[in-house]
């Protein structure tokens, strides 16, 4: 998909994602699956509704996940 895109859940990320980082991966995901870097204006609604529902999903996702092995099993948020 978009290499740019970098996984969130530990162990890749030892922390707990940040919305920042939630955002830009949902920014990224949008903008490759649109082919559109920026919206031109009468797309910008539409596009900025799409990153936060990518955005709100993947935030449930993290939420969601359980990882095992190593010190237990544990969420990934």
């Amino acid at each position: 998909m978009c290499r740019s895109i970098k996984t969130l859940r530990p162990p890749v990320l030892a922390e707990e994602a940040t919305e920042d980082e939630i955002r830009a991966a949902a920014l990224q995901y949008v903008r490759k699956v649109s082919g559109f870097r920026a919206p031109a204006a009468h797309n910008r609604e539409v596009f900025e509704r799409a990153v936060e529902a990518v955005a709100d999903a993947t935030a449930e996702l993290l939420g969601g996940l359980e990882i095992r092995g190593g010190a237990g099993a544990r969420r990934a948020s």
